[in-house]
C-alpha cells in the first residue's frame, strides 16, 4: 500500500499546476489531502477517477474558500467518518477518516497559530482535544494512520533555525510537549523511522526565496499505529513536488492480511 499526504494550499491552484499528472506519476493507493480551499461542489470530482481514483470523500470548512480535507481512494472503504464530532472544529472540515479491512486512514488539518493569539488559543484547544481523542480512536480502531499537516515541528532537526523561530507559533516549547506527548501516546512519526537526518522539510515560505536555500519546516507527518511497524517499508518526503508551499510525504506499507 502507498499512502501521500499533502497540503495543497488550495486544490483548484494545485490542479492549474499539474497536480494531476503528478497524481497519476505518483499512482498511491490513498491520497489525503489538506487545505482543498473548495467544496466538492466546485471541482469536477471526474478528474480523479479518470486517474484511478474512483473513491473521493470530501469535508469542506463551512466558511468559504478555507481549510477542508479530502481523501482520494482507489479502493472503496468499510465507512468513511467525517469530522470529529465537535461542532466547534468540523465547523473548519479539519479531520476525515476512511476505514479500511485492515487499516484505517485518518486525513487531519490542524490549524494554524500563526495569524495572531486568538488563533494560538483555538489551536491549543484543539490540541488539547486531539491529545485524548486520538488515544481514544487507537484503542477503538485497529491499525490506525494519522496523516496531515500538524502545523508543528517536533525537534530542533525538524525546522531550518530553530533558534530564532524558538517563539514561533508552529515551533512552541508547549506544542513541542504535546507532540511529545502525542508520541509518547505510542504514535510513531514514520518518517523518523528511516531518517534521522537533518535538513527535511514539508513547507516552505513563499518569502526570501525559502524553498530554493531549503529553509524550511517540517509539519506534514504520516503517524502510525505501533501495531503496524513490522508493516512499514518506506517513508519519503518529496520535496520535487511543488503545486504548493507544502510538499507531499509518501508512506509505504504492507497489507497486514500479507503478514505470512
Amino acid at each position: 500500500m502507498k499512502s501521500i499526504t499533502y497540503n495543497v494550499n488550495g486544490i483548484r491552484s494545485a490542479l492549474s499546476k499539474s497536480l494531476l499528472n503528478w497524481l497519476k506519476a505518483a499512482d498511491a493507493d490513498i491520497v489525503c489531502l489538506q487545505e482543498v480551499k473548495a467544496e466538492h461542489t466546485q471541482i469536477d470530482l471526474e478528474v480523479f477517477a479518470a486517474i484511478g481514483y474512483e473513491h473521493v470523500y470530501w469535508f469542506s470548512a463551512e466558511k468559504k474558500g478555507y481549510s477542508g480535507v479530502a481523501i482520494l481512494s482507489k479502493q472503496k472503504p468499510k465507512q468513511v467518518i467525517y469530522g470529529c464530532q465537535e461542532a466547534i472544529y468540523d465547523h473548519e472540515g479539519r479531520v476525515i477518516r476512511a476505514d479500511f479491512e485492515d487499516f484505517s486512514q485518518m486525513c487531519v488539518y490542524m490549524p494554524s497559530g500563526s495569524s495572531g493569539e486568538h488563533r494560538q488559543s483555538f489551536k491549543m484547544k484543539w490540541l488539547d482535544f486531539f491529545l485524548p481523542y486520538s488515544a481514544s480512536l487507537s484503542k477503538e480502531i485497529p491499525n490506525l494512520i494519522i496523516s496531515g499537516d500538524f502545523n508543528i515541528c517536533h525537534k530542533p532537526i525538524d525546522i531550518h533555525n530553530p533558534k530564532s523561530n524558538a517563539n514561533s507559533s508552529g515551533f512552541l516549547p508547549e506544542e513541542r510537549a504535546w507532540m511529545d506527548a502525542f508520541t509518547n501516546q505510542g504514535w510513531m512519526d514514520a518518517f523518523r523511522e528511516f531518517c534521522s537526518e537533518p535538513h527535511h522539510y514539508t513547507w516552505w515560505s513563499f518569502r526570501a526565496g525559502a524553498r530554493n536555500k531549503n529553509l524550511g519546516w517540517r509539519i506534514d507527518y504520516h503517524m502510525v499505529d505501533p501495531a503496524l511497524k513490522e508493516r512499514l517499508n518506506k517513508c519519503r518526503i518529496l520535496p520535487e513536488a511543488r503545486h504548493s508551499d507544502h510538499c507531499p510525504v509518501v508512506l509505504e506499507f504492507s497489507s497486514v492480511m500479507d503478514k505470512p
